[in-house]
């Protein structure tokens, strides 16, 4: 499963305008990471999340409070092992412009042996 946000660029732009641009990005960061929590709830123990912000929305929401590094899954991006209330979650977070073309793909396959 994929979730995303995005939009046309003057759709972004109004929104901003609107909301401001911090206000905009919180709304979409604290959105993402409720619906991690959501996911995390349901019994999904593999995330990859994508950009620094919304990594940080998403550990905060979940509660995880340390991450143990594993692999390196692209140059400046490993696999992470936490807890969240005592379950274990497999976690790939990877900010800016780190990570290859196949990251994702290759973050799930990584991810699926990190895990407990």
């Amino acid at each position: 499963m994929l979730i995303y946000a995005t939009s046309p660029a003057d759709e972004v732009k109004a929104i901003q305008r609107e909301l401001g641009v911090a206000r905009a990005g919180e709304l979409v960061e604290r959105a993402l990471g409720l619906i991690a929590r959501g996911l995390f709830d349901r019994g999904v123990r593999r995330l990859v999340v994508a950009g620094g912000e919304t990594s940080g929305a998403v550990v905060q929401a979940l509660g995880v409070q340390a991450l143990r590094i594993g692999a390196q899954i692209d140059p400046g991006v490993p696999a992470t092992l936490g807890q969240v209330q005592g379950e274990p979650l497999a976690l790939a977070l990877k900010s800016g412009n780190f990570g290859s073309r196949d990251f994702f793909a290759k973050a799930l396959r990584q991810l699926a042996g990190e895990q407990p």
